[in-house]
């Protein structure tokens, strides 16, 4: 059961800047006052009734906190307290200040396969842990690896947005259409029922786009990367994995199946042999080969340009119905103070009269 604070965040932490924000509040640094130790605070707004669109639902954010406080791994975000007001939950997590890892590799020059591998492993190793804890992140994407700091040159891997994850319960059937089309499993597609292999498939769909530049099943819309993904529709062209190796190739068709029960798990994967080679010339193969910098850089970039564009198309929305709400609460109260007997007494009595006797003929 999630656990939460009825105490004061401000008695125990030192509010800083905003770090971001979004529909539902804020993040802001934050400074434990006993330590001086520094994290981030999620400051989230709770919806008040069940009538109310204002905010998030408290179950969901009690998910959250309940999986979070289950998940104490170094590659996995952690979570240090909870707080909780009549309006407000504060989540406090560790303070992930390096950007997205892709971010991080698009800056380099060249990258070798045994240099992409170091991150796939602390990856596999998160979600390693987080499955043998029975929960599913369902959506494992680019956008949710961070790094802890970009100042190193073999920077620490964090997961983080757990907001669709789910824990497992034996014998439950699990069941969600929720995900980012070309991430998400077959099996999630067709709302069958649903395990961590979900996320395994998002592992072999991260693995291509690293190696490549490619997304495998992308679409011109996102009913057409459904249809693909359905259908198995992928390849290894040469003009993007001219310099793969075959045993890359071989971990990514392990985890790109469409049965659940026989994709590698993540423990498959960690002993994989282009995970772990077992002979000196796996690791020569691996050194030899190397992702595909160029194109890499080209979806990168299109993956920023797009994430920008459905921000600002978001921010549109949001501010086309808040005109649309003023505007109908102005007409509203127009009707009002048009239709009432207050303005009518400027009136004449006998006009008045006349008027309230013609309406009730």
């Amino acid at each position: 059961m999630a656990v939460f604070k009825l105490e004061n965040v401000e008695d125990l932490y030192e509010i800083g800047e905003v770090l971001g924000s979004g529909h539902f509040g804020q993040v802001r640094e934050v400074r434990e006052r006993a330590s001086g130790a520094r994290w981030a605070g999620k400051f989230l707004k709770i919806r008040r009734g069940a009538g109310s669109r204002l905010g998030m639902e408290r179950k969901s954010v009690e998910r959250e906190v309940e999986v979070l406080q289950a998940l104490q791994h170094y590659n996995i975000m952690a979570l240090r307290d909870v707080f909780e007001s009549r309006a407000e939950i504060v989540l406090i997590v560790e303070l992930i200040s390096g950007g997205e890892l892709f971010d991080f590799i698009a800056e380099k020059e060249s990258l070798t396969e045994t240099e992409a591998i170091e991150f796939l492993k602390q990856i596999l190793q998160g979600v390693s842990y987080m499955h043998s804890k029975h929960i599913g992140h369902f959506d494992l994407k680019p956008e949710n690896v961070m790094l802890l700091s970009n100042t190193l040159p073999n920077p620490d891997v964090k997961i983080i947005d757990f907001g669709m994850a789910h824990r497992f319960i034996q014998g439950e059937e699990y069941r969600s259409m929720g995900g980012t089309p070309q991430y998400i499993a077959p099996e999630v597609i067709n709302y069958e029922p649903l395990g961590t292999a979900a996320d395994m498939w998002s592992m072999g769909v991260i693995t291509y786009i690293l190696l490549s530049g490619l997304s495998p099943f992308q679409g011109y819309t996102d009913e057409e990367t459904l249809r693909n993904v359905v259908g198995m529709v992928y390849e290894f062209d040469d003009q993007h994995f001219s310099q793969t190796s075959a045993m890359a190739k071989d971990f990514i068709q392990k985890l790109l199946v469409k049965d659940q029960k026989e994709r590698m798990t993540a423990e498959d994967c960690l002993l994989h042999p282009w995970i772990k080679p077992l002979t000196r010339t796996q690791i020569a193969k691996r050194n030899r080969s190397s992702i595909n910098m160029k194109n890499f850089k080209k979806f990168n970039a299109k993956r920023k340009w797009k994430m920008s564009y459905n921000m600002v198309s978001a921010c549109n929305r949001l501010c086309r119905l808040q005109l649309h709400c003023k505007t109908s609460a102005l007409q509203e109260q127009e009707m009002r103070q048009c239709e009432s007997d207050q303005e009518d007494t400027e009136t004449k009595p006998a006009s008045l009269l006349r008027r309230r006797l013609s309406s009730s003929s």
